[in-house]
């Protein structure tokens, strides 16, 4: 019990966004990136940038439903949210611009950021989804 206690606390999720962020700012400040040797994976840096910005979404978007609830308005679910995580990203960006072996300023790296961070509003459930709906398609709920 102590465990699902634990993880509907909203500070234990303020405290994890937090972390993102100075987490984000120390992977950033690293001048290089990738270890050498490995396969050539060609845009890694924009799959990278969409899945931690994924995450940090993840923990801010469940800090703000355990304080506010699902009836949050729209700015404080979405668009206070893509504010927020535009911002993040075009700072890290900016900052990337001082660390030395790292480009920054790259309008791509800040759209995946951003991407990242909205694709926590999907839908889930398979009455989002009329086309497949009309087309006689089965879909079953994600878990």
């Amino acid at each position: 019990m102590l465990k699902i206690e634990l993880l509907g606390s909203p500070r234990l999720w303020l405290t994890g966004f937090i972390t993102w962020a100075a987490a984000l700012f120390v992977l950033s400040s690293f001048s290089k990136t990738m270890p050498e040797g490995g396969p050539e994976i060609p845009h890694i840096d924009k799959i990278l940038h969409f899945g931690y910005f994924m995450g940090g979404a993840f923990t801010f978007a469940t800090w703000v439903i355990l304080r506010k609830g699902l009836q949050a308005p729209l700015r404080q679910r979405i668009l206070l949210p893509l504010l927020l995580f535009a911002v993040i990203g075009a700072l890290d960006e900016w900052h990337q611009t001082f660390t030395p072996g790292r480009s920054g300023n790259d309008p791509f790296d800040w759209l995946a950021d951003i991407l990242g961070s909205l694709i926590k509003h999907c839908p889930r459930e398979p009455t989002a989804f009329p086309a497949a709906e009309t087309s006689g398609a089965a879909m079953k709920p994600m878990a």
